[in-house]
């Protein structure tokens, strides 16, 4: 139970319960909690077959990417790391049998992708996988010089429809249409998995992050999808923000945040900016989760071909997300 508790809950349980939990426990192992720490470090019990080497996909993608997958190779051969690290040079889109080769992997490693006007290579993935929760974890790092101290904000992304669905048309020369999707199974799903993670983590507030007052329909079913959720969780506070207060609050006050759950193009904003809250894009790691496949990479989607003939390209969040 304990390993799903953050250190922050396992203090405080202890200075309030600290006397009910010596009377329970015998002397000797109440001595070993208290006076040798381990009751902020519990025993790791791994399933059968856990320590078995797992098979990763990796995918360079474009820019910098090859260059902060090398580091993570670097890192992980040194530290014998079970990785079986299986390497793809590219995957488009109707190459069906490299995704179903990723699909038979335990987990994927991408690179920055470029997104350019043409193309959607940044997104087919995460939809061919149904990795529909795309989270950033933004907080500061000692020794990294911030306007900002003391953040740590998990953005959670709904990640599979939104305006991200790609459904355009021209209803006639000049007049673009593009649709907006949103469903209640993924809106309800996306606010779980947010809960969820609060409550595991034991964060106390999540923002809900909207345009409700204009997009009545679309991030109205959004916001009544966190409003249904959240009954079930009593612990957790739900706040509710429409997109430009949290940009400016984002910027003024980021220490007031803790998990922001957000429909799919405000949570690609808002990851971004958090991520240059904390020291920019090599900073904050990201990840794209869903049932069965994870695929980590950096909280900011950023390529950084500017830096591809230097070495000066940022590392950090990249390992961060490996690990």
């Amino acid at each position: 139970i304990f390993n799903m508790i953050s250190t922050r809950a396992v203090r405080k349980l202890m200075k309030k319960k600290a006397d009910v939990a010596v009377r329970h426990f015998s002397t000797p192992f109440s001595e070993s909690l208290y006076g040798h720490g381990d009751f902020l470090h519990p025993t790791y019990l791994p399933r059968p077959g856990a320590g078995k080497s797992k098979s990763v996909a990796l995918i360079p993608g474009t820019g910098i990417g090859q260059l902060l997958i090398d580091s993570v190779e670097e890192i992980f051969n040194h530290c014998d790391v079970r990785l079986n690290f299986e390497k793809f040079v590219d995957i488009k889109v109707n190459d069906k049998f490299a995704i179903n080769q990723v699909k038979k992997c335990d987990a994927v490693l991408r690179g920055p992708v470029n997104e350019t006007y043409e193309t959607k290579e940044d997104i087919f993935l995460p939809q061919r996988l149904d990795l529909y929760a795309y989270i950033v974890h933004a907080f500061s790092i000692p020794g990294i010089n911030t306007r900002h101290k003391n953040i740590d904000i998990v953005v959670i992304r709904e990640n599979s429809e939104g305006e991200y669905s790609t459904i355009e048309h021209e209803v006639l020369s000049g007049v673009v249409e593009s649709i907006k999707v949103t469903t209640k199974a993924k809106s309800l799903r996306i606010a779980e998995y947010a809960f969820e993670y609060a409550n595991i983590t034991n964060r106390s507030k999540i923002t809900c992050v909207h345009k409700a007052n204009i997009i009545k329909k679309g991030d109205g079913d959004f916001l009544n999808a966190a409003r249904q959720v959240s009954e079930s969780y009593p612990r957790i506070k739900l706040e509710e923000m429409i997109v430009d207060a949290a940009c400016m609050n984002l910027i003024t006050h980021p220490d007031s945040f803790e998990v922001m759950l957000l429909p799919n193009l405000y949570g690609s904003i808002i990851g971004n900016v958090v991520a240059g809250l904390v020291g920019g894009p090599g900073i904050a790691p990201g990840a794209n989760i869903g049932k069965s496949v994870g695929m980590f990479e950096q909280g900011a989607r950023c390529s950084g071909l500017s830096k591809l003939k230097s070495e000066n390209a940022n590392p950090t969040a990249f390992i961060l997300a490996a690990c």
